[in-house]
């Protein structure tokens, strides 16, 4: 059973949307953030990447900063860059890229549901990471940004979905990468009631995207509720904002990795203990190799493509997360060989999102930043769902969805 809430929306102003939306926090750097927000007052990324705004020698995570996104915050809403929903609403998100698109619920989810485990989680968080959007969070008292939830899909919620996108856009404009982005107020109590009937058939939800802001706003919302001798349970706190897509629409490219360097081997050296348990094949120079199935890898090093094969022995009778693509390749080569012992941690080790392909991968490496990189064939949503089940977890860095969810567009307050 899922529980869906609809919420008031503080979302911006129709004339003004393309200029707040802006990408998720974690997917730009800093250096990118502060060229975005140039000759761009509206951005969101004043509110959720507010340390663009200063130089270097202030620290991302220093209190000036969340300050600032606090006061960069009340200043839409005083501006009327922003507005609160005079009711509470669901709404309907659809992004197109390409030929693709995905059609999500806008709603509030509830912390209780994540406490027991009826939002699954399939990843691990970053401390540093966690604690930042709790900062974050708790300071402007609002939830900046929704976490992307997947369901087993049904024919009711697609049928009463394409109700609702048969009538009228509030919103509908392309943002800079080439995604259309279209979004449907659903304030009728008849189809809010509806839409949460049919929500509560599913039996649970999965977090394909957003573990640090999900673990942040379930963070802040416990925190609140222990300091609140008056606690209802009925609070803003104690819900998050989420987009609900049903995970057959989802697409997932991979989530590549890059290195600093070959661990005190040659590269001679470093191919040969590689091929202990990988088939290794040479491309010549020029010739880019994408993987073509699970257990192939792209390997590029010194200007040259390789395919990597995992031998079979490595992965027959492993479980399920061991045979996953992203643990082959850190348990029998970024850990044994190149001495990777917590991607999470390890300073040596980069992530490059699937969005920016081999020639991404290549340049980390041509520009000397990086000395090797890896192609990975993606995950799918089925081995996501399935290691969540299980209750287990996959490495950090193991999915990326495409396209991703645009900031900006609605905002909760954790206010009552």
């Amino acid at each position: 059973m899922s529980i869906i809430f609809p919420f008031k929306a503080i979302r911006p102003k129709k004339e003004l949307v393309s200029e707040v939306s802006c990408p998720p926090y974690d997917v730009v750097t800093r250096e990118e953030v502060r060229k975005k927000i140039q000759g761009s007052p509206h951005s969101f990324l004043h509110v959720i990447r507010s340390d663009g705004e200063f130089d270097d020698s202030v620290s991302e995570y220093a209190d000036i900063v969340y300050s600032r996104a606090k006061d960069n915050f009340n200043k839409f809403i005083q501006d009327g860059v922003l507005f609160s929903e005079s009711k509470p609403c669901f709404y309907v998100y659809a992004e197109t890229h390409e030929k693709h698109t995905q059609y999500g619920l806008v709603s509030c989810v509830s912390v209780e549901e994540y406490e027991r485990d009826m939002i699954k989680k399939h990843e691990k968080t970053r401390a540093e990471k966690e604690a930042d959007r709790t900062r974050h969070i708790d300071k402007l008292s609002i939830n900046t940004e929704p976490i992307f939830l997947a369901y087993v899909g049904n024919p009711d919620i697609h049928q009463e979905i394409a109700s609702i996108t048969a009538g009228k856009t509030e919103y509908d404009f392309c943002s800079d990468d080439g995604v259309r982005h279209q979004f449907w107020v659903v304030s009728e109590d008849a189809k809010i009631q509806t839409l949460i009937f049919h929500f509560s058939k599913v039996p649970k939800l999965y977090i394909a995207d957003g573990h640090h802001r999900a673990a942040s706003s379930v963070s802040v919302g416990a925190e609140r509720r222990r300091k609140n001798p008056k606690h209802t349970g009925i609070e803003e706190y104690n819900f998050f904002m989420a987009v609900l897509f049903p995970a057959q629409q989802l697409k997932i490219l991979p989530y590549n990795r890059v290195v600093k360097d070959l661990n005190g081997l040659s590269s001679i050296q470093f191919l040969e203990k590689i091929k202990i348990e990988f088939q290794v094949e040479s491309f010549p120079e020029k010739f880019v190799y994408t993987p073509e199935k699970s257990k192939n890898f792209g390997m590029y090093l010194d200007h040259k493509w390789y395919k990597l094969i995992a031998k079979e022995v490595i992965y027959k009778n492993k479980d399920l997360v061991a045979a996953l693509d992203v643990s082959l390749l850190q348990d029998h080569l970024l850990s044994p060989i190149l001495g990777i012992q917590d991607p999470r941690t390890d300073k040596r080790i980069d992530f490059i999102g699937g969005i920016h392909g081999s020639e991404g991968l290549m340049h980390s490496v041509n520009s000397g930043k990086m000395k090797v990189a890896f192609l990975l064939h993606p995950s799918s949503i089925q081995s996501l769902m399935e290691v969540a089940d299980q209750g287990r977890l996959m490495l950090p860095k193991s999915t990326w969805f495409e396209p991703k969810l645009r900031s900006g567009l609605f905002i909760h307050s954790l206010e009552d």
